[in-house]
């Protein structure tokens, strides 16, 4: 194994460990924000209330931490989740193409695609 490919994996085992724990900050500060703005508020259980509109886009997200949502800041952190994988899932592209593994190039790229898609074109 080269040194290019060691670094790699190296980079890529930082980039995850990194991403979870700044992805587990910024939910928990939303969590945090959210229940302290709202955690006295009655729940009612017979009521099913989906997701708010705002949340549903990045750019409405992106509004709602502006205004200091919690639940925005926990959107961005499962964003930024997704976002961690969808880096790793590249970065693991290069390490195959670098070991010239033909078969795991494609397969990467497949779930490449899939995840790009799921994060910005699935649920319109």
């Amino acid at each position: 194994m080269t040194l290019v490919m060691r670094r790699l994996e190296r980079l890529i085992g930082f980039v995850l460990l990194v991403g979870v724990l700044l992805s587990a900050a910024t939910v928990l500060l939303g969590g945090v924000l959210f229940l302290w703005r709202h955690g006295s508020t009655p729940v009612h259980y017979r009521i099913f209330r989906g997701e708010p509109s705002d949340l549903r886009t990045l750019l409405g997200v992106w509004g709602d931490v502006m205004k200091g949502s919690g639940r925005g800041i926990i959107q961005v952190g499962l964003i930024l989740l997704v976002a961690v994988q969808l880096v790793r899932v590249l970065l693991t592209g290069i390490l195959f193409l670098l070991s010239r593994d033909k078969t795991f190039v494609v397969i990467t790229t497949v779930v490449l695609g899939l995840l790009t898609y799921a994060l910005f074109y699935a649920g319109r």
